[in-house]
């Protein structure tokens, strides 16, 4: 019974270290990431969003009462890689000042908000999307369920700043995809994991481009995918599919499933090790001499049952 009860604790331990991880841990490394991207997209964050207004192929930016300026949109530009920065998404309702990465993979969605790559950019004509996380790896869309008709949502890409007000938010089955498809109308789509701190649903935000669209590219231009990288492709009835790595329905890396059970065994094999040498030498320096490779394979172990989760966890 006290092996037993040991074991629970330790078992207890492991779980709270990785619940540690997934909260804390896991936002450390977007951090990172997100000053890394802003680094990349620092001219795009010149403009100002909330003075733009577009109208057929062009932006006019109001200076003062009865004065503007009017330029022309730049054209699209080529499709980013995966990975790459693309946008920068505010919503100041809920305090979210991100920079939006190309690609719903799971390594994507690690760095923030990301671009559904086989949708238009934000700005431009269609259902233009963007995945991110409820719980995890800062979280940046862990108070999108407060926003409401009407609300502001301003994004800056390439091709200038653009407003979107929201329309309406909806819960829907992981598995809807439909909420992806092509539409006549500009909007823009927001996706992440329901309710928080589970990935039972999907919560969707729906919002309309305030004025005209600004130019989008060739219908035969696609994203370049990192190597490695996957992206999806529409299917015969026009919805978007995106394969296992980036899933539209964004459900965790089954293949991640063989690599979690192995790192685990491996774990539970240092730390035997690690007991097996405390009672043929001494307690405290047989642990102590373990401990490092223990931490750095329970790591390991961490990364990949992240995995398995779903992407915007």
């Amino acid at each position: 019974m006290s092996g037993l009860g040991r074991t629970l604790i330790a078992v207890g331990v492991l779980i709270l270290l990785f619940v540690a991880y997934q909260l804390w841990g896991t936002g450390i490394a977007e951090a990172r990431s997100q000053a890394a991207l802003r680094n990349s997209f620092k001219h795009l964050e010149r403009l100002t969003p909330t003075t733009t207004t577009a109208k057929a192929g062009a932006s006019t930016t109001t200076t003062a009462p009865g004065a503007t300026t009017t330029t022309t949109f730049p054209d699209a530009p080529a499709p980013a890689p995966t990975g790459e920065a693309v946008a920068i998404i505010r919503i100041p309702k809920i305090s979210v000042d991100k920079a939006v990465v190309q690609g719903v993979a799971l390594p994507d969605l690690k760095k923030g908000p990301g671009h559904y790559p086989n949708t238009p950019m934000p700005g431009q004509p269609g259902n233009a999307a963007i995945a991110g996380h409820r719980t995890t790896y800062g979280a940046p869309f862990f108070n999108i369920n407060e926003l409401n008709p009407g609300d502001h949502i301003f994004v800056t890409t390439a091709q200038g700043a653009f407003e979107y007000r929201v329309r309406e938010t909806k819960v829907v089955r992981p598995s809807e995809v439909s909420v992806l498809d092509p539409t006549t109308d500009n909007r823009l789509t927001l996706t992440t994991c329901n309710p928080r701190f589970s990935a039972s649903e999907r919560l969707v935000v729906v919002s309309d481009l305030v004025g005209p669209a600004a130019p989008a590219p060739p219908s035969s231009a696609e994203p370049t995918p990192a190597p490695g990288a996957s992206s999806g492709t529409p299917d015969r009835g026009g919805s978007v599919t995106i394969d296992e790595d980036a899933g539209a329905n964004l459900s965790g890396k089954r293949s991640a499933a063989w690599p979690t059970l192995w790192w685990g065994l491996l774990a539970g094999a240092i730390w035997l090790a690690a007991w097996v040498l405390s009672k043929r030498w001494r307690k405290w320096p047989a642990y102590v001499v373990a401990a490092p490779f223990f931490f750095v394979v329970l790591f390991v172990f961490y990364e990949n049952v992240g995995r398995l989760l779903p992407a915007d966890f």
